[in-house]
């Protein structure tokens, strides 16, 4: 016998009430028509029997599926979170998620067609990598909404974080404890990983410093292998392009002897869980998944009922400061220029 075959159904809940089907439909409804002592014996009936009510068949009945479709990468932690969010956001507009990875070996346009097939009404895309051309034409189907990715054509929705935002907080952070010497380790192709190169180059120019970019990427490996990289020319503080990377950086900087934060401050981006490990306790750009997750799956209710047009909805990040910065050693921080002195009234240059 399969689980459906085993599942209790109105009918059972009638015969074991000693009710008509119908009076028990009535009572499962929460419609009236039904005497205060026959409801609770219905409704006893079904406790003692573990009937469910069937919201699929429900749902398909009124031609509604009321699934918000979700597509998240099984390799990154964050996505993870961001879907833990999704799930209370979802409930609270009566929306149930249907989840779909994209992994190796299922690419990203399979992730979305199981999405379809399942009946999903609006999708949201974390991290989309399909081209602009893709995505608006799953977007005539549905609402889509692209999230943490905003360069996406007119007719879909995004939900980002800004990415200058919380890359011009990492080096103001850095600056301010009297780091010169910054380093980035890029995220290689990743979603975002343009914008954050290019407000790095900015930030640190704002400040006077030289940019210096290391090619990188969204794994801790790529993070590993920055590090050697670095080996030849150690900076005093590096910002890379996510918590994985982070990690993988400071493993390699601590197999090479180095200290993190006294020799090195490491600053990752996203505050995941790996961040806030007790053990690892990570400096990070917060990109807030509840925040970005509600603010999704509200643009793909309001879509699917009609309520808005396509838009784009920015957040900014903030800076989560734990152990892993520091003010540099004595060494670095003889580099920074000291700032000019105001002279004292009525002096002027010798």
């Amino acid at each position: 016998m399969t689980e459906q075959q085993r599942r209790p159904t109105l009918m059972d809940v009638a015969e074991a009430a000693g009710v008509s089907r119908a009076l028990v439909s009535i009572v499962m409804r929460g419609a009236p028509g039904a005497a205060e002592p026959t409801r609770q014996k219905v409704l006893e009936a079904a406790r003692e029997l573990g009937y469910r009510p069937d919201s699929r068949a429900r749902l398909l009945r009124s031609s509604r599926t009321k699934l918000l479709g979700l597509s998240f990468s099984s390799s990154q932690p964050f996505h993870a979170e961001i879907v833990d969010a999704a799930y209370a956001a979802a409930a609270a507009r009566g929306y149930e998620i249907a989840l779909s990875a994209v992994a190796n070996g299922r690419p990203e346009t399979r992730a979305i067609e199981s999405l379809l097939d399942f009946g999903s009404e609006a999708l949201i895309l974390i991290s989309p990598t399909l081209s602009n051309q893709d995505l608006a034409g799953y977007a005539r189907q549905v609402p889509i909404v692209s999230l943490l990715r905003d360069d996406v054509d007119a007719h879909v929705d995004s939900v980002s974080s800004d990415n200058h935002a919380g890359i011009r907080m990492a080096v103001d952070h850095l600056t301010g404890l009297g780091h010169r010497r910054i380093v980035h380790v890029d995220g290689g192709t990743a979603v975002a990983a343009n914008e954050r190169r290019a407000a790095f180059r900015t930030e640190m120019l704002r400040h006077g410093l030289e940019p210096v970019i290391v090619p990188g990427g969204p794994h801790e490996e790529d993070g590993v292998r920055a590090g050697q990289f670095l080996k030849a020319d150690i900076p005093s503080a590096v910002i890379a392009f996510n918590d994985r990377s982070a990690l993988g950086l400071m493993e390699s900087l601590r197999a090479s002897g180095l200290q993190v934060p006294s020799d090195v401050s490491v600053l990752g981006y996203d505050d995941s869980q790996f961040a806030r490990l007790s053990y690892v306790q990570l400096s990070s750009i917060s990109q807030d998944a509840p925040l970005l997750a509600a603010a999704a799956v509200e643009r793909a209710v309001d879509r699917i009922e009609g309520t808005q047009s396509p838009t784009h909805v920015v957040r900014t990040p903030h800076l989560v400061v734990r152990r892993t910065t520091a003010p540099p050693r004595s060494r670095d921080a003889a580099e920074v220029p000291a700032k000019p002195q105001a002279a004292a009234p009525g002096e002027g240059p010798a």
